[in-house]
């Protein structure tokens, strides 16, 4: 048995983890006419699961995409119907040409994916919360689809190690894996990370990684909701659901650290805490942590994230050499600091939401293997760990929280099915306590 199978009892480590992330996929031609060409044209058919803004986003950066590849979309599914009709009427609008979604093929509920998936489609686009995405990848794979999956990739050990599984049965099947994590395709990250590997600022001893901002949306109770559908609803705020915004936000600064470091980190420590939000609508994640990170040569990451208004903001990430320091804004420029040299500044160039879908189709129409899923994998678990490290106040290796046996996913996946936390007697929701909170 492989050991990455989810039914494996065998122990992970951070060095398997590493050497997946690092194996070539499978030889063979992917040829657009094996994978795509089941009606005899040279139409690539969609299907858009998770209908929000990030899914009605990626929908239209695939049907737009530069690689020259005719996308079509023609499956839509979503928990809710409002927000699938509401995408499919934007995206419609935009390109009335490139989207062929009848009533029948718009499905809705908690297990809508699956009856997209089996549509004759030959990409799916999975952009649901995190906490459904080993689901829902399982089912891709299974079915033979290429994918596109939204960051993170899942919000606790189990999911990680599922989606690993996962990803190797992909590999064996040649199908195109890639995940949201777009600051790897752009312009301006990708040269940093060129200068990193070319030892322009010498051997990093350090890095810093910031996602501060007053926080994101939120979605109130209502009177007839059952508390499934409440927390679906509110998923950002429910750690089953979303993981907390250390893995949904955050996760791509520490990708770009680990992607700097070429691997995960060994351990972290760290805390964290929610001051702000406290109210019911805030569910039971916390409003900021800051982690230590430690890789493998003993460099340190030390990242910071907040979701508090009126503070000071920054979604950005730096790496300390010997010989200088790189600084790069998450969505401006980079600049190049080494020592006795003038500073190089680096555009960011294209939207990298837009180029990752470029690449993708790319490798399809060229017959290229990708596969973005093992580092996808790698930077959700790294984010998970810094979660882990402050929710229980503890140390906790890497090895440790990828092998954890803490399941945060429902039972069942059902309106009436039971959540795996409920309020108090208030309304409220009971957040972790370091020193009490068990993470493995």
């Amino acid at each position: 048995m492989n050991s990455i199978d989810k039914q494996s009892s065998a122990p992970l480590s951070r060095r398997t983890l590493m050497r997946s992330a690092s194996a070539v996929a499978v030889a063979g031609s992917l040829s657009l006419a094996r994978s795509a060409h089941a009606a005899g044209s040279d139409e690539i058919r969609i299907a858009l699961i998770g209908c929000g803004g990030r899914g009605t986003g990626a929908a239209m950066q695939a049907i737009k995409n530069a690689a020259g590849a005719k996308v079509k979309l023609v499956a839509m599914a979503d928990a809710f119907k409002n927000r699938l009709e509401l995408a499919h009427k934007s995206i419609q609008a935009q390109c009335p040409d490139q989207v062929d979604v009848p009533e029948e093929r718009r499905f809705v509920g908690l297990n809508a994916y699956q009856k997209a998936i089996e549509c004759d489609v030959d990409m799916v686009l999975l952009c649901s919360p995190p906490g459904f995405r080993p689901d829902q990848f399982e089912a891709a794979v299974e079915a033979g689809r290429h994918v596109f999956m939204e960051k993170p990739v899942a919000t606790d050990a189990p999911g990680v190690r599922r989606v690993l599984a996962t990803n190797e049965k992909a590999k064996q099947k040649q199908l195109l894996v890639a995940v949201g994590h777009h600051l790897r395709h752009e312009i301006k990250h990708r040269e940093s990370i060129d200068r990193i590997r070319s030892g322009d600022i010498g051997d990093v001893m350090f890095m810093r990684a910031y996602f501060n901002s007053g926080g994101v949306w939120v979605m109130p109770r209502k009177q007839d909701q059952t508390e499934m559908e409440h927390q679906t609803r509110n998923w950002y705020y429910f750690t089953w659901a979303g993981g907390d915004h250390i893995v949904e936000q955050h996760v791509h600064d520490l990708d770009v650290c680990n992607w700097i470091m070429d691997g995960p980190p060994v351990e972290a420590r760290g805390a964290g805490g929610r001051q702000f939000r406290k109210g019911p609508q805030y569910g039971e994640i916390f409003d900021h942590f800051s982690i230590e990170f430690t890789y493998a040569n003993g460099a340190k990451m030390f990242s910071y994230c907040r979701h508090i208004p009126n503070c000071w903001n920054s979604f950005s990430q730096d790496a300390h050499g010997t010989k200088g320091k790189i600084h790069i804004e998450g969505h401006g420029t980079a600049n190049i600091m080494v020592d006795g040299a003038k500073p190089v500044a680096i555009p960011r160039g294209p939207d990298g939401h837009q180029l990752e879908h470029d690449d993708l189709f790319a490798a399809l129409l060229e017959g290229r293997p990708y596969n973005e899923g093992d580092y996808g994998a790698s930077s959700t678990m790294t984010a998970i760990l810094g979660r882990m490290a402050a929710y229980s106040g503890k140390i906790i290796s890497y090895e440790d929280g990828l092998n954890s046996q803490v399941d945060l996913k429902p039972k069942a996946m059902t309106w009436d099915a039971d959540t795996p936390v409920k309020p108090e007697d208030d309304g409220t929701y009971a957040c972790a306590m370091p020193g009490v909170t068990n993470v493995l």
